[in-house]
């Protein structure tokens, strides 16, 4: 007999969290624990009121599925029975470390992949002044991957300022949509001449449509466009790159399949995270042992990590032992 468990955590942040659409202080998680047999699994979620998500909408899905998961529901009847969501996630990874667990092995070994080994990842620099960013900026001068928030206000010096203060790293830019599409295109030597290597979601994604066979000088990535599989065919012909989010797919089972069905059509993988803590993070390093791009740094935003989480040195993650392990 299985028994569900469910409830919300924070994690207060070390320092403000900016992006284009507002400021986090803390990271508001769902967490999942399925036990059985002696055994549990754990997860965790994160709601995002970008997809109308709450603490409390994701608590009710989660409550909604109890009776299907503690009579013995695997994750292809959860995947009926929730739509991709940060609820979801939390249950579907919950599900995977539990399984693990009962098997005494790890989750890389169920897939039939290797084990999960250290990982460089983005560090962001979030969205101030272009001085404070300079100096966020600078302290990240020697890792290999730097991802800096933008918005509509003056991003030319915001994005000169990170890379003048760091000129060595790769370097992602994220207007989180706030862009419009002449911005795009009079941007576009700017961040050829700054060495940007990746765009990421310039446009809401309702307006994306703009993006149709524009050749951009930089890949752009589709984040808050792409979601699941079944997106795909619609975004070939305006993005370059995907971003797979946990808790936009839904869980690692729909994000395996979306990195599946983005290799197939000849797109480029990145992995991404919400802030969140390393319980989050564990299952995502999974995708990103195949992703081109990897900005999964939300624990080191935060003051005080769950135990057995991951640790960044240099911008290099050391796996986490919290989950998907015997």
């Amino acid at each position: 007999m299985r028994t569900l468990s469910a409830c919300s955590d924070s994690f207060p942040l070390v320092a403000p969290f900016r992006i284009s659409r507002g400021v986090k202080t803390a990271a508001d998680v769902v967490t999942v624990q399925i036990a059985a047999d002696g055994h549990v699994g754990r997860g965790e979620g994160v709601p995002y009121p970008r997809y109308g998500e709450t603490i409390e909408s994701a608590l009710a899905a989660i409550e909604g599925v109890r009776g299907a998961l503690e009579a013995g529901a695997g994750r292809a009847e959860i995947m009926a029975l929730m739509p991709p969501s940060a609820a979801r996630n939390a249950v579907d990874c919950a599900l995977w470390d539990l399984e693990a667990k009962q098997a005494g092995t790890s989750v890389t070994a169920l897939l039939g992949r290797p084990p999960v080994g250290p990982t460089p990842t983005a560090l962001t620099v979030s969205l101030d002044t272009p001085e404070a960013m300079a100096a966020a900026a600078r302290k990240l001068a020697g890792v290999p991957l730097v991802k800096v928030k933008v918005d509509r206000n003056d991003p030319a010096a915001q994005i000169a300022a990170v890379r003048a203060a760091a000129p060595k790293p790769k370097l992602i830019v994220d207007p989180n949509e706030s862009w419009t599409i002449a911005e795009v295109k009079g941007l576009q030597s700017l961040l050829v001449d700054l060495r940007v290597d990746l765009l990421e979601q310039p446009l809401p994604a309702a307006e994306d449509a703009a993006l149709e066979g524009f050749r951009s000088a930089v890949p752009i990535a589709a984040d808050e466009s792409a979601h699941v599989a079944a997106d795909l065919d619609a975004l070939m012909s305006k993005y370059q790159v995907v971003n797979i989010k946990l808790d936009k797919t839904g869980g690692l089972t729909t994000a395996l399949e979306l990195a599946d069905a983005a290799r197939a059509r000849g797109m480029g993988l990145m992995t991404g995270c919400m802030v969140c803590s390393s319980l989050g993070i564990a299952p995502a390093l999974i995708i990103a042992a195949d992703a081109a791009f990897t900005d999964l740094d939300g624990p080191v935003w935060l003051a005080s990590d769950r135990a057995g989480g991951v640790t960044c040195t240099n911008g290099i993650l050391a796996p986490p032992s919290l989950w998907g392990t015997a």
